[in-house]
């Protein structure tokens, strides 16, 4: 174990992970950490899942509780959500047919770790704001 990871007590499952993946090659096809994280790490994934956590949604109160989502990026990310197992997208026989938005069983489960990310962001904002102001003004930077 090198000084950094004896430093800060990595668990021994992050670092298991991290070399498994690693001796995969980080293949975005074959690594769980990339493949995965690239959908659920977007902000409107996010965003689209916690607000589906509330209640099922119809498109126009998803655009409306989403902050500055585009239709067009609110319909990709419905699109690639159902596609993933995470909702699912049920229509109405209504004059207009209207369609609602829900989370899967699957999309329940990624909402304990949703929490918690989303617990560390609202802990910590301060505290990186703080190290961007201060990185951006240079008093961050420690390379020469």
């Amino acid at each position: 174990m090198n000084d950094f990871s004896a430093a800060i007590a990595l668990p021994a499952a992050i670092t298991t992970q991290f070399k498994d993946w690693e001796a995969r090659g980080f293949d975005a096809d074959r690594c769980p950490m990339r493949n995965i994280l690239d959908r659920i790490g977007d902000k409107w994934t996010m965003l689209v899942l916690m607000a589906l956590a509330v209640e099922p949604r119809r498109f126009g109160m998803l655009m409306r509780v989403v902050p500055d989502i585009s239709k067009r990026m609110l319909t990709q990310t419905l699109r690639l959500l159902e596609r993933d197992g995470l909702i699912t997208r049920h229509v109405f026989a209504t004059t207009p047919p209207s369609v609602e938005y829900r989370l899967s069983p699957l999309g329940c489960s990624v909402l304990e770790p949703l929490h918690a990310l989303a617990q560390w962001a609202e802990a910590n904002f301060a505290s990186i704001t703080f190290a961007r102001a201060r990185y951006d003004d240079g008093l961050g930077r420690t390379d020469p």
